[in-house]
Protein backbone atom coordinates (compact mmCIF):
# COMPACT_ATOMS: atom_id res chain seq x y z
CA UNK A 1 0.00 0.00 0.00
CA UNK A 2 1.35 3.43 -0.93
CA UNK A 3 1.55 5.91 1.92
CA UNK A 4 0.44 9.49 1.41
CA UNK A 5 1.80 10.86 4.68
CA UNK A 6 4.78 12.40 2.92
CA UNK A 7 2.60 14.28 0.44
CA UNK A 8 0.09 16.32 2.45
CA UNK A 9 -0.58 18.69 -0.45
CA UNK A 10 -1.48 16.01 -3.00
CA UNK A 11 -5.06 15.82 -1.76
CA UNK A 12 -6.14 19.30 -0.60
CA UNK A 13 -9.40 19.80 1.21
CA UNK A 14 -12.19 20.62 -1.26
CA UNK A 15 -13.31 24.26 -1.37
CA UNK A 16 -17.05 24.20 -0.87
CA UNK A 17 -17.53 27.95 -1.21
CA UNK A 18 -19.09 29.34 -4.44
CA UNK A 19 -16.56 30.14 -7.14
CA UNK A 20 -15.68 33.80 -7.36
CA UNK A 21 -14.98 33.53 -11.05
CA UNK A 22 -18.58 32.60 -11.93
CA UNK A 23 -20.82 34.53 -9.55
CA UNK A 24 -24.51 33.74 -9.54
CA UNK A 25 -27.19 36.31 -10.34
CA UNK A 26 -27.93 36.66 -6.64
CA UNK A 27 -24.30 37.45 -5.78
CA UNK A 28 -24.11 39.97 -8.60
CA UNK A 29 -27.13 41.76 -7.11
CA UNK A 30 -25.86 41.43 -3.52
CA UNK A 31 -28.45 38.79 -2.74
CA UNK A 32 -31.39 40.91 -3.89
CA UNK A 33 -33.55 40.83 -6.97
CA UNK A 34 -33.23 44.11 -8.85
CA UNK A 35 -35.14 46.07 -11.47
CA UNK A 36 -32.91 47.72 -14.08
CA UNK A 37 -34.92 49.58 -16.76
CA UNK A 38 -33.32 50.14 -20.14
CA UNK A 39 -32.37 53.64 -21.22
CA UNK A 40 -34.87 53.22 -24.06
CA UNK A 41 -37.69 52.97 -21.51
CA UNK A 42 -36.63 56.12 -19.68
CA UNK A 43 -36.07 58.03 -22.93
CA UNK A 44 -39.51 57.08 -24.25
CA UNK A 45 -41.19 58.24 -21.03
CA UNK A 46 -39.39 61.59 -21.09
CA UNK A 47 -40.67 62.21 -24.63
CA UNK A 48 -44.18 60.79 -24.30
CA UNK A 49 -45.20 62.25 -20.93
CA UNK A 50 -45.24 65.93 -22.07
CA UNK A 51 -47.18 65.01 -25.23
CA UNK A 52 -49.76 63.03 -23.26
CA UNK A 53 -50.06 65.89 -20.75
CA UNK A 54 -50.80 68.29 -23.64
CA UNK A 55 -53.53 66.02 -25.01
CA UNK A 56 -54.98 65.27 -21.58
CA UNK A 57 -55.12 68.95 -20.68
CA UNK A 58 -57.13 69.70 -23.81
CA UNK A 59 -59.62 66.91 -23.13
CA UNK A 60 -60.16 67.52 -19.42
CA UNK A 61 -60.39 71.32 -19.75
CA UNK A 62 -63.07 71.29 -22.44
CA UNK A 63 -64.93 73.47 -23.41
CA UNK A 64 -62.48 76.15 -22.20
CA UNK A 65 -59.64 74.58 -24.21
CA UNK A 66 -61.77 74.35 -27.36
CA UNK A 67 -62.14 77.05 -30.07
CA UNK A 68 -63.74 80.09 -28.47
CA UNK A 69 -62.66 79.12 -24.98
CA UNK A 70 -60.43 81.39 -22.93
CA UNK A 71 -57.74 78.66 -22.65
CA UNK A 72 -57.71 77.71 -26.34
CA UNK A 73 -54.98 80.12 -27.47
CA UNK A 74 -52.08 79.52 -27.84
CA UNK A 75 -51.54 76.07 -26.35
CA UNK A 76 -54.35 74.13 -28.00
CA UNK A 77 -54.78 76.00 -31.30
CA UNK A 78 -53.90 72.87 -33.40
CA UNK A 79 -56.96 71.12 -31.96
CA UNK A 80 -59.25 73.50 -33.84
CA UNK A 81 -58.34 71.72 -37.07
CA UNK A 82 -58.03 68.28 -35.54
CA UNK A 83 -61.45 68.57 -33.93
CA UNK A 84 -62.94 68.99 -37.42
CA UNK A 85 -61.02 65.97 -38.72
CA UNK A 86 -61.75 63.67 -35.76
CA UNK A 87 -65.10 64.49 -34.17
CA UNK A 88 -64.16 62.67 -30.99
CA UNK A 89 -62.01 65.73 -30.18
CA UNK A 90 -64.44 68.31 -31.58
CA UNK A 91 -67.72 69.96 -30.75
CA UNK A 92 -69.84 67.08 -32.09
CA UNK A 93 -68.70 64.61 -29.46
CA UNK A 94 -68.79 67.26 -26.74
CA UNK A 95 -72.32 68.42 -27.58
CA UNK A 96 -73.53 64.82 -27.88
CA UNK A 97 -72.07 64.15 -24.44
CA UNK A 98 -69.89 61.36 -25.82
CA UNK A 99 -68.24 60.05 -22.68
CA UNK A 100 -65.36 58.21 -24.31
CA UNK A 101 -63.20 61.31 -24.84
CA UNK A 102 -63.37 62.41 -21.23
CA UNK A 103 -62.99 58.87 -19.88
CA UNK A 104 -59.91 58.36 -22.02
CA UNK A 105 -58.49 61.69 -20.85
CA UNK A 106 -59.02 60.78 -17.19
CA UNK A 107 -57.26 57.44 -17.70
CA UNK A 108 -54.45 59.33 -19.44
CA UNK A 109 -54.00 61.36 -16.27
CA UNK A 110 -53.96 58.25 -14.04
CA UNK A 111 -51.56 56.47 -16.37
CA UNK A 112 -49.22 59.49 -16.49
CA UNK A 113 -49.17 59.76 -12.69
CA UNK A 114 -48.18 56.09 -12.55
CA UNK A 115 -45.29 56.75 -14.95
CA UNK A 116 -44.22 59.75 -12.88
CA UNK A 117 -44.28 57.61 -9.73
CA UNK A 118 -42.26 54.97 -11.57
CA UNK A 119 -39.59 57.54 -12.46
CA UNK A 120 -39.71 58.86 -8.88
CA UNK A 121 -38.85 55.40 -7.54
CA UNK A 122 -36.02 55.03 -10.05
CA UNK A 123 -34.39 58.33 -9.16
CA UNK A 124 -34.94 58.30 -5.39
CA UNK A 125 -34.37 54.62 -4.58
CA UNK A 126 -32.14 53.56 -7.47
CA UNK A 127 -28.44 53.88 -8.04
CA UNK A 128 -26.32 54.38 -11.12
CA UNK A 129 -24.62 51.32 -12.55
CA UNK A 130 -22.65 50.70 -15.72
CA UNK A 131 -24.99 49.92 -18.60
CA UNK A 132 -25.07 46.27 -19.55
CA UNK A 133 -27.46 43.69 -20.96
CA UNK A 134 -30.83 44.78 -22.27
CA UNK A 135 -30.43 48.51 -21.79
CA UNK A 136 -26.82 48.93 -22.77
CA UNK A 137 -25.90 50.73 -26.00
CA UNK A 138 -23.46 49.06 -28.37
CA UNK A 139 -21.21 52.08 -27.91
CA UNK A 140 -21.54 54.82 -25.32
CA UNK A 141 -22.45 57.95 -27.27
CA UNK A 142 -23.04 60.07 -24.19
CA UNK A 143 -22.77 59.79 -20.44
CA UNK A 144 -26.50 59.14 -20.19
CA UNK A 145 -26.19 56.06 -22.39
CA UNK A 146 -23.28 54.60 -20.49
CA UNK A 147 -25.16 54.22 -17.19
CA UNK A 148 -28.47 52.83 -15.97
CA UNK A 149 -30.64 53.09 -12.88
CA UNK A 150 -30.85 50.01 -10.68
CA UNK A 151 -33.44 49.51 -7.93
CA UNK A 152 -33.07 46.52 -5.62
CA UNK A 153 -35.42 44.66 -3.33
CA UNK A 154 -39.02 45.66 -2.60
CA UNK A 155 -38.61 49.09 -4.21
CA UNK A 156 -37.44 47.44 -7.40
CA UNK A 157 -40.41 45.07 -7.32
CA UNK A 158 -42.78 48.02 -6.83
CA UNK A 159 -41.21 49.91 -9.73
CA UNK A 160 -41.54 46.88 -12.02
CA UNK A 161 -45.18 46.38 -11.05
CA UNK A 162 -46.09 50.04 -11.54
CA UNK A 163 -44.25 50.20 -14.87
CA UNK A 164 -45.92 47.02 -16.10
CA UNK A 165 -49.40 48.20 -15.05
CA UNK A 166 -49.00 51.62 -16.64
CA UNK A 167 -47.62 50.10 -19.85
CA UNK A 168 -50.57 47.74 -20.06
CA UNK A 169 -52.95 50.68 -19.60
CA UNK A 170 -51.28 52.61 -22.40
CA UNK A 171 -51.30 49.68 -24.82
CA UNK A 172 -54.92 48.71 -24.11
CA UNK A 173 -56.24 52.27 -24.25
CA UNK A 174 -54.48 53.07 -27.52
CA UNK A 175 -55.75 49.88 -29.14
CA UNK A 176 -59.26 50.58 -27.82
CA UNK A 177 -59.26 54.06 -29.40
CA UNK A 178 -58.56 52.57 -32.84
CA UNK A 179 -60.96 49.65 -32.42
CA UNK A 180 -63.87 51.86 -31.38
CA UNK A 181 -63.47 53.83 -34.60
CA UNK A 182 -63.50 50.62 -36.62
CA UNK A 183 -66.54 49.11 -34.89
CA UNK A 184 -68.50 52.37 -35.07
CA UNK A 185 -68.25 52.37 -38.85
CA UNK A 186 -65.72 55.24 -38.80
CA UNK A 187 -68.43 57.52 -37.44
CA UNK A 188 -65.97 60.20 -36.30
CA UNK A 189 -63.71 60.32 -39.35
CA UNK A 190 -65.80 59.07 -42.26
CA UNK A 191 -66.75 62.61 -43.35
CA UNK A 192 -63.16 63.46 -44.41
CA UNK A 193 -61.88 63.57 -47.96
CA UNK A 194 -59.27 60.96 -48.80
CA UNK A 195 -56.57 63.66 -48.80
CA UNK A 196 -57.50 64.93 -45.33
CA UNK A 197 -57.92 61.42 -44.01
CA UNK A 198 -54.44 60.40 -45.10
CA UNK A 199 -52.52 63.50 -44.02
CA UNK A 200 -54.55 64.65 -41.03
CA UNK A 201 -55.61 61.36 -39.44
CA UNK A 202 -53.89 58.25 -40.83
CA UNK A 203 -50.34 59.62 -40.77
CA UNK A 204 -50.70 61.20 -37.29
CA UNK A 205 -52.29 58.00 -35.99
CA UNK A 206 -49.53 55.94 -37.57
CA UNK A 207 -47.06 58.09 -35.63
CA UNK A 208 -49.08 57.58 -32.47
CA UNK A 209 -48.45 53.88 -32.99
CA UNK A 210 -45.23 54.65 -31.12
CA UNK A 211 -47.38 54.45 -27.99
CA UNK A 212 -48.19 50.84 -28.86
CA UNK A 213 -44.53 50.06 -29.51
CA UNK A 214 -43.23 51.93 -26.45
CA UNK A 215 -45.79 50.54 -24.04
CA UNK A 216 -45.46 47.06 -25.56
CA UNK A 217 -41.72 47.18 -24.93
CA UNK A 218 -42.26 48.18 -21.30
CA UNK A 219 -44.76 45.35 -20.84
CA UNK A 220 -42.28 42.86 -22.31
CA UNK A 221 -39.22 43.77 -20.26
CA UNK A 222 -41.00 44.32 -16.94
CA UNK A 223 -42.96 41.08 -17.27
CA UNK A 224 -39.66 39.20 -17.70
CA UNK A 225 -38.28 40.78 -14.53
CA UNK A 226 -41.49 40.08 -12.59
CA UNK A 227 -41.30 36.43 -13.65
CA UNK A 228 -37.66 36.37 -12.53
CA UNK A 229 -38.58 37.72 -9.11
CA UNK A 230 -41.40 35.23 -8.66
CA UNK A 231 -39.11 32.40 -9.81
CA UNK A 232 -36.44 33.34 -7.26
CA UNK A 233 -39.09 33.61 -4.52
CA UNK A 234 -40.36 30.15 -5.45
CA UNK A 235 -36.87 28.71 -5.13
CA UNK A 236 -36.19 28.43 -8.85
CA UNK A 237 -33.24 29.74 -10.80
CA UNK A 238 -32.77 32.38 -13.45
CA UNK A 239 -30.28 32.73 -16.25
CA UNK A 240 -28.98 35.93 -17.78
CA UNK A 241 -26.98 36.86 -20.85
CA UNK A 242 -25.43 40.04 -22.18
CA UNK A 243 -28.42 40.97 -24.30
CA UNK A 244 -31.47 39.62 -22.52
CA UNK A 245 -32.77 38.16 -19.29
CA UNK A 246 -35.07 35.16 -19.29
CA UNK A 247 -36.60 33.23 -16.46
CA UNK A 248 -35.92 29.49 -16.30
CA UNK A 249 -38.14 27.35 -14.13
CA UNK A 250 -36.73 24.32 -12.40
Amino acid sequence: MVSTRGHPNDFPEPDLTPSKSTPSRRSRSNGKWAHTPSNLTIGWLLVSLPLVAWDTGYVLLRPHSMPGGFLHWPLWVPYELYGRVDYIYGWKAFNNRNGFTGAQGLLNAVESLMYVYYLYILYTSGKQVAAQGRGAPKAAIAGFLSEQRRVEGSKGALAALVGYSAGLMTFSKTALYWLIEYYSGFDNIGHNSLWNLIFLWIIPKFCSGAWLVGSGYIIYVTSIEIIQGLTIAAGGSTTTSDDTSLAKFE
